[in-house]
């Protein structure tokens, strides 16, 4: 039984639609990278299946057991995030707090999780230190911690390489998948669509048209062929992301063809 399943699915503000139509299903363990232009609906579909808002019309199906304490939550950080004055290890820590029930003080259990979380995200060094005095890079190694700390079985993630340099971008995209490859299930918003081939095993693209199935359907699909040959376009002579594997970003597919056939 899938984890989460959309079904019909409209999302929007104030009963304004932004996004209609959305039919897709996450399963445990899988890897969905939902993409799409600008103002096409994907934080408001996050929100959505967040409960953060209501759905305009359509169903959200919860399933596997899944409990809304299970998922983690790395937000697009703000101006005034950025510059939050609190130590890394508050931040982190305050991400156990939707399962302490009424209890008003950090226990045993809950400084053991932020620890592994920031021994896992490599910012252990940095746990006295403040928020703000750190890099972009780092800073989003702090929040993915915190997000972990209430990701018992699932992780959404909105731009989490948003405003980051190439090589800091790269490292962020192989830590999420480390975290995918040890059983935890992602949804993230890119706008890098060569990201999403690489390193998704499903696609959802919201715009005009509606697209969701695995990675290779994507690629087979007119929506997708177009919209790799416009990001394509929209780069030109910018320099590419290497992903680790792939010869290049352009060479996705062909790439992993040849892995199947080995």
């Amino acid at each position: 039984m899938a984890l989460l399943k959309a079904v019909d699915l409209a999302v929007g503000y104030d009963r304004q639609v932004v996004a209609k139509e959305l039919n897709f299903e996450v399963n445990s363990g899988d890897y969905l990278c939902v993409v799409g232009e600008n103002g096409s609906g994907k934080s408001t579909l996050m929100k959505t299946l967040l409960r953060l808002q209501k759905p305009v019309s359509g169903q959200i199906i919860v399933g596997d057991g899944l409990n809304e304490k299970e998922i983690g939550y790395l937000p697009q950080q703000t101006i005034v995030q950025k510059d939050f004055p609190a130590s890394v290890k508050e931040i982190v820590l305050s991400g156990c707090q939707s399962s302490m029930g009424f209890r008003p003080f950090y226990g045993k259990k809950e400084k053991q999780t932020a620890f592994e979380n920031m021994e896992k995200m490599g910012v252990m060094p940095f746990a006295d230190k403040c928020y703000r005095e750190l890099s972009g890079g780092q800073q989003q190694r702090v929040l993915l911690a915190r997000a972990l700390c209430a990701a018992g079985r699932m992780l959404i993630l909105d731009e989490p390489v948003s405003g980051l340099d190439p090589k800091v971008t790269l490292e962020m995209y192989e830590l999420i998948s480390s975290l995918n490859k040890e059983g935890i299930t992602i949804i993230m918003i890119s706008h890098d669509i060569n990201a999403a081939v690489h390193y998704a095993d499903h696609i959802l693209h919201i715009g005009n048209k509606i697209f969701f199935g695995t990675r290779e359907e994507f690629l087979k699909s007119k929506t997708g062929k177009f919209f790799m040959m416009m990001q394509s376009k929209e780069r030109g002579d910018a320099p590419q992301m290497v992903f680790p594997g792939y010869k290049s970003a352009s060479q996705t597919k062909e790439v992993k063809d040849g892995e199947n056939n080995d």
